[in-house]
C-alpha cells in the first residue's frame, strides 16, 4: 500500500434525500470528482480531486451539494503551518515546483483596508453627483509642461493649440481591464473583455499572447503587449491597438518568465502567438535585448517609430524593493505610462514560492513612485497605472489619491464573469469556461453574458466613485490624483505611514 500523506483540501457533502442522481455534477466537473454507480443508481464523490470551484454546487437542481473545507487538522505548531507541511508532502511526491494561479493569499497587510477617506462638512460642502456635473474621465499619456495657445487674428475669439500634444488614451472611467493572454484564458473570456471595454469607453490588454483575429474589430479599445517571448508581435499587431505596453515584470512572478503548457496551445492559440501547435510557450525571464535603461529607451522609440508616434507606449514592471528609481528610469527612457503590478497581482500560472514571497504591495510601491517622480519634477511626463488586486471602487479611489492616474483590474473582472478563485488556472480545467482552452468547457462562458456582467461592474464602480468624490467635495477625478490629504491611516505602523505619505486618523490638515 502506497504511503498517503496528503488529505483532501475540500469535502463534498451530498444530501442523499435531495439527490436525484441526475448526474449534472458529473457533466459539470472537469476534475472527475463525481462518479455514477448505475447498479446502485447512486453518485459518489472523491474528495481528493475537488478544487473548490463550486460549479457542481451552483448548478445542482435540488441543492443537494455543499462544498466545504476539509475538517482534517494538523497538530498545532506556530512554526510549521499546515500549508508548509502540505507543500513538503506534495514536493516529496512529485519532485517539482508547486504551481498556483491567481494572486497571493498570504496574510500580508492589505493597506487599502487601513486607509480611510475624507468627507466634506460645512465649510467644504459636498457635491450631489445625481444633480451636479461629476467628471471621472481621465487621459493616459505624457502631459506637456506648458500648453501653448494661439489666438487667430481674423477670429480673435477662436483659440487653438500651437503645438501637437502627445498621444493619449481617453478613459470614460479610471479602470482598464488588465493583461490576460489568449491561451491563459479562453477566447470567450477575451471576447467578453473586448466587448465590455468598447461599451464602457475603456480598454482591455491582450497580455503577451498576441491578438486573436476575431478581436481586431476592437482595436480602438485594445492595449497590446510586447513581452520577452515576442509572441504574436508584428507590425499588424502593433497597428491593431490604441496603445503598446512593454511587459518587463508581473506582480505574481517578478524576475521570472512565463510558461503556457503545450496542451493549452490549440490551433487558434498557435496562430495568435505565432508558434507551433502543441508546443510549450516559454517566455524568457529577461528581454534579451534589454539590459539597461538605454536599451529600454531604444525599444520604446522603436515601437513609437513603428506606430508613427500615434500611440502611447508604456512599460509594465513588478512592484519590487527599488521600484521608485526603476520607475524614474522608465519615465526618463520615454515611456508615456508606467504600470506597476503589486505583490497580490493575479496570474494564470506561477511558482507558489515566487507568488507569495517576492515583491511588495502595490499601495507602498505606488506611493513611493508618485513621490519620487514629483521630487524629480517628471511626474507629468508619464501616467501611472496601478495593478495588483484592486477589489472595489474604494480601492480605486484610494489608489488615485496615492498617485495613480487609473487602475488595472483582472481578478475582479474574472470574478464578475463567474470565477470562484479555486487557483487551479494552470491546469486548464476551469469549470467556468474562463482559464481553459477545452472546447467543451469554453462554451460555458457566453461572451454576451460575460460582457454584460463586466459592463455592469464598471458602471456600478463608476457610480460609487462619483458618490465618494461628491462626498469629499470634489467634482473631478483629476483633482484627487496624488491628493493624500484625503487619506488617513488606521492600524498601521509609523514607517508605513511615512512611505504612504498620509497622516493618522484624527490628525487635522
Amino acid at each position: 500500500m502506497a504511503l498517503k500523506t496528503r488529505q483532501a483540501d475540500f469535502c463534498v457533502e451530498r444530501d442523499e434525500d435531495k439527490c436525484i442522481s441526475c448526474q449534472v455534477c458529473l457533466r459539470q466537473c472537469s476534475n472527475d470528482v463525481h462518479d455514477y454507480d448505475s447498479e446502485e443508481d447512486k453518485i459518489y464523490s472523491e474528495n481528493s480531486k475537488c478544487v473548490g470551484c463550486h460549479r457542481c454546487e451552483s448548478l445542482c437542481p435540488t441543492e443537494a451539494l455543499k462544498i466545504k473545507l476539509s475538517e482534517s487538522e494538523f497538530r498545532k505548531n506556530h512554526n510549521w503551518s499546515p500549508g508548509h507541511i502540505k507543500n513538503i508532502y506534495r514536493q516529496a511526491d512529485s519532485g517539482g515546483i508547486i504551481l498556483t494561479g491567481m494572486g497571493s493569499d498570504s496574510p500580508y497587510p492589505v493597506y487599502w483596508d487601513h486607509m480611510l477617506l475624507n468627507a466634506a462638512q460645512i465649510t467644504n460642502p459636498s457635491i450631489d453627483p445625481l444633480r451636479e456635473p461629476m467628471e471621472i474621465k481621465t487621459f493616459i499619456g505624457n502631459k506637456s509642461d506648458v500648453i501653448k495657445l494661439q489666438v487667430e487674428e481674423e477670429k480673435p475669439f477662436r483659440i487653438k493649440l500651437k503645438e501637437k500634444l502627445s498621444p493619449q488614451l481617453e478613459l470614460s472611467t479610471p479602470i482598464i481591464f488588465s493583461a490576460m493572454s489568449f491561451g491563459s484564458i479562453s477566447y470567450n473570456a477575451c471576447f467578453s473583455l473586448a466587448m465590455a471595454a468598447q461599451q464602457s469607453g475603456t480598454y482591455f490588454n491582450t497580455g503577451e499572447g498576441g491578438l486573436h483575429k476575431g478581436l481586431a474589430a476592437y482595436k480602438e479599445n485594445t492595449i497590446v503587449q510586447v513581452a520577452s517571448g515576442r509572441f504574436g508581435v508584428d507590425i499588424e499587431y502593433l497597428k491593431n491597438a490604441a496603445a503598446v505596453e512593454i511587459k518587463i515584470g508581473q506582480g505574481a512572478k517578478p524576475g521570472i518568465g512565463g510558461h503556457l503548457p503545450g496542451e493549452k496551445v490549440t490551433s487558434e492559440v498557435s496562430n495568435s502567438r505565432m508558434i507551433p501547435q502543441g508546443t510549450d510557450a516559454i517566455s524568457p525571464a529577461p528581454h534579451h535585448d534589454i539590459y539597461s535603461i538605454e536599451d529600454l529607451k531604444q525599444l520604446i522609440f522603436a515601437l513609437k517609430e513603428a506606430t508613427d508616434y500615434k500611440k502611447p507606449v508604456g512599460v509594465k514592471v513588478s512592484a519590487v524593493h527599488n521600484i521608485a528609481p526603476i520607475a524614474s528610469g522608465v519615465v526618463r527612457a520615454g515611456a508615456d505610462f508606467v504600470t506597476i503590478d503589486g505583490l497580490r497581482g493575479g496570474t494564470g500560472a506561477a511558482p507558489q514560492v515566487i507568488r507569495d514571497n517576492v515583491g511588495i504591495p502595490i499601495e507602498l510601491a505606488l506611493a513611493s513612485v508618485d513621490s519620487r517622480l514629483r521630487e524629480e519634477g517628471i511626474r507629468q511626463n508619464a501616467s501611472i497605472l496601478a495593478a495588483g488586486s484592486i477589489r472595489s471602487s474604494a480601492d480605486i479611489i484610494k489608489a488615485i489619491a496615492l498617485g495613480a492616474d487609473a487602475v488595472y483590474i483582472a481578478t475582479a473582472a474574472l470574478v464578475s464573469m463567474g470565477c470562484h478563485l479555486c487557483q487551479k488556472c494552470y491546469t486548464g480545467k476551469c469549470n467556468w469556461g474562463i482559464a481553459t482552452q477545452d472546447p467543451y468547457l469554453t462554451k460555458r462562458l457566453n461572451p454576451q453574458i460575460g460582457s454584460r456582467r463586466l459592463v455592469n461592474l464598471l458602471r456600478a464602480w463608476s457610480l460609487e466613485i462619483k458618490e465618494m468624490l461628491g462626498g469629499a467635495g470634489i467634482n473631478a477625478i483629476e483633482s484627487l490624483r496624488g491628493n493624500r490629504e484625503h487619506l488617513r491611516g488606521i492600524g498601521i505602523g509609523e514607517k508605513e505611514m511615512e512611505i504612504l505619505g498620509i497622516k493618522y486618523a484624527g490628525e487635522a490638515w
